[in-house]
């Protein structure tokens, strides 16, 4: 089935809540040696976790949400039924001084995974920035999320940093450390 990516008006959809859930068998352990006048070591290994870890929103002090009020330029899409609920979004904000396109948000519904929607609503945030004259695309994601990892680099995403101490000061430690993901554009609105 073919589904239908329309535009989800902020009047209509700010605070909607996105019922984000992850499962994941395997993570990216950061390995780092402490930083020294002669540099360090990082390495980012795959490893197993020996069972489904699975985060719900329930988890969280600030549930994902369209439209926060600090995405103050955003814009969503997304696949709505005929209930009108929603049953997969993307939301993108530029970052103006960087001259980049966030991605704030991606989620696709589990019944609806795996028909070519996240790549769809990916295809519009890459339409968005050409069409922004944007350098870059940008997002986040954490290292215990490696299925979305897993898709961010078929979409020609790379890694371009991360943060071990985001979210908590034990991040490491907890297997959730956020990664910056970037997918460039030459001065043309190509692929890099």
């Amino acid at each position: 089935m073919e589904y239908e990516i329309i535009a989800l008006p902020k009047e209509q959809w700010k605070g909607t809540v996105i019922p984000m859930v992850t499962r994941n068998d395997s993570y990216y352990d950061v390995e780092m040696s402490p930083l020294d006048g002669s540099g360090c070591e990082i390495r980012l290994v795959r490893k197993n976790f020996g069972e489904t870890v699975v985060h719900t929103p329930e988890e969280y002090d600030f549930p994902d949400k369209l439209y926060q009020d600090h995405w103050e330029n955003a814009e969503a899409y997304g696949v709505v039924n005929d209930n009108g609920e929603m049953l997969a979004c993307i939301e993108v904000c530029p970052e103006e001084w960087s001259n980049r396109l966030m991605v704030t948000e991606l989620w696709v519904s589990e019944e609806i995974r795996r028909q070519g929607v996240a790549r769809r609503l990916m295809d519009k945030a890459k339409e968005i920035a050409r069409a922004q004259k944007r350098r870059a695309i940008i997002l986040e994601t954490q290292s215990c999320n490696t299925g979305a990892i897993g898709f961010y680099l078929s979409q020609g995403f790379q890694l371009i940093g991360f943060d071990t101490c985001c979210y908590t000061n034990r991040d490491i430690e907890r297997k959730e450390v956020r990664f910056d993901l970037g997918y460039f554009f030459d001065m043309k609105g190509r692929h890099e």
